[in-house]
């Protein structure tokens, strides 16, 4: 079996309601479309969707739904995720 690993995601609690609701609806659940999402984005060596026809405003158009709060808070959890582990298993 290979390796699982867990991924931690800071979001707008009413967008994640419903976004669980939507994928209960479809028959599977949130965390498996998030790892269908993974899956079809390394598929497509890319975002598995056209995001917009003009890709150089594709970061400015897609921003205003981004929490600056939470990017804020974001800002070096890999690199902190990845010293804490290495620590662990010193």
């Amino acid at each position: 079996m290979a390796k699982e690993a867990t991924l931690q995601v800071r979001m707008d609690a009413d967008l994640k309601e419903k976004a669980e609701t939507l994928y209960k609806e479809m028959g599977t659940s949130f965390a498996e479309a998030v790892r269908i999402f993974a899956q079809q984005s390394v598929n497509e060596n890319g975002m598995p969707f056209v995001m917009t026809a003009n890709r150089g405003n594709t970061y400015r158009r897609l921003s205003r739904y981004a929490d600056s709060e939470l990017t804020a808070k974001e800002e070096g959890s890999y690199e902190r995720a990845m010293i804490e582990k290495h620590e662990k298993t010193d």
